[in-house]
């Protein structure tokens, strides 16, 4: 059975997710952790849930969702996974981090890629991967069918969506992404979004401003 654990990291309010099951294998997905007491907020959860990290995934490259990168790999001595076009995003964090007030970000190499087509395995729970650019251009999102549960980062928020005015960003591209993959799952999916909290995929399809399909 996946468990879903979520920390609220940054001054970004960033959601960071531990996913894991009763083997205790677990995968960190968007370590947002800008601090030595975040960090060991994380490190604590790990250690007293006995839990194993397998693999450090970024939805995404920016700023908020990767802070924690180098501690994660460091820590836990696991690889980072992303999508190959967000590289160029990762590397650019190091050049903009202390125009945000952090100083002491550590840049952490992307160990390899994922793709569309590839699963994400935690445990004996396997999650689909979908590719939804638009808020980012190789934005990834992780579905568990079994347990009707999506982590879609920042591309669908409650009553919101995700922005489309940073770099790689785009509109039209982005509610392509929530219309033809995120609105294709079942209405009773839960999102765990990026920021905020959760939501349901047939709430949003008939109440966001922004991207609802079906008239109330």
């Amino acid at each position: 059975m996946l468990q879903i654990k979520h920390f609220e990291f940054n001054p970004f309010q960033e959601n960071t997710y531990v996913l894991y099951d009763d083997t205790r294998a677990c995968v960190i997905i968007d370590p947002g952790c800008s601090n030595k007491q975040e960090e060991e907020e994380l490190k604590k959860f790990i250690t007293n849930n006995n839990l194993s990290v397998t693999q450090l995934i970024n939805t995404h490259c920016h700023i908020d969702h990767v802070l924690g990168n180098a501690f994660v790999k460091q820590t836990f001595g696991v690889k980072l996974f992303i999508h190959k076009i967000e590289e160029p995003l990762l590397r650019a964090v190091k050049t903009y981090a202390p125009n945000y007030g952090f100083f002491g970000y550590q840049e952490a190499e992307p160990d390899g890629f994922i793709n569309e087509n590839d699963v994400l395995q935690v445990g004996n729970e396997t999650l689909k991967i979908l590719f939804v650019p638009g808020h980012s251009p190789g934005h990834v999102a992780f579905y568990h069918q079994q347990s009707q549960s999506l982590i879609g980062g920042d591309v669908l928020f409650y009553n919101s969506i995700g922005r489309t005015d940073l770099p790689g960003g785009d509109y039209d591209t982005l509610i392509n992404s929530i219309h033809q993959k995120i609105f294709t799952l079942p209405d009773e999916v839960t999102v765990y979004c990026g920021h905020g909290p959760v939501t349901k995929i047939g709430y949003e399809k008939r109440t966001n401003p922004f991207c609802a399909i079906i008239q109330a």
